[in-house]
């Protein structure tokens, strides 16, 4: 297993990223701990495709609306929440997005609909994921001492308690 993580690991994480990539950096630096990853590639390759992910959507939204707008017909409330923080907070909205399940695809297609700068929205997706690369990878690198403890110590029940956890979480975010 180890070897096949060693091999597929970075891109799978790349691959997973485009899209978002929380959970994915979280499960890298935890690996990262352990020895089968390195965390500053880790880092590098989450956070470059999570940049490039945010690039592609406010694109494709600011060059194809008819596309961008239906596809986020689907999604009423979260596209209501999305505005509302790019009303609130403007141009920071970029950070925050990064750290909210639920939306962060959103921020990209809601930013790229309106005449919001591509370069003034460049520029603050590469502050944002930089901050959001190092955060996430170092707090999981630092958490991966417990995280392997407890999943050592509670092997046969760990797959179990981590899919319940990350199906709730989905679950509660979902609903928002």
């Amino acid at each position: 297993m180890e070897e096949f993580i060693r091999e597929w690991g970075y891109l799978a994480l790349f691959a997973y990223s485009f899209g978002g990539g929380f959970v994915g950096l979280v499960i890298a630096g935890v690996l990262s701990y352990a020895g089968d990853l390195n965390l500053f590639v880790s880092m590098i390759v989450a956070g470059s495709s999570n940049f490039l992910g945010d690039q592609f959507l406010f694109y494709m939204a600011r060059n194809n609306k008819s596309y961008a707008n239906t596809t986020m017909k689907k999604y009423g409330r979260k596209v209501a929440l999305a505005h509302l923080l790019m009303r609130r907070y403007g141009s920071p909205v970029v950070f925050l997005q990064k750290y909210i399940y639920g939306i962060k695809t959103l921020i990209p297609l809601a930013m790229g609909l309106t005449k919001y700068s591509f370069q003034k929205f460049t520029i603050y997706n590469i502050f944002a994921t930089v901050v959001w690369a190092v955060v996430v990878g170092y707090a999981s690198y630092l958490m991966g001492e417990i995280i392997l403890t407890y999943a050592e110590e509670y092997k046969y029940y760990g797959v179990a308690i981590l899919l319940t956890i990350i199906f709730s979480v989905s679950y509660y975010f979902r609903k928002i």
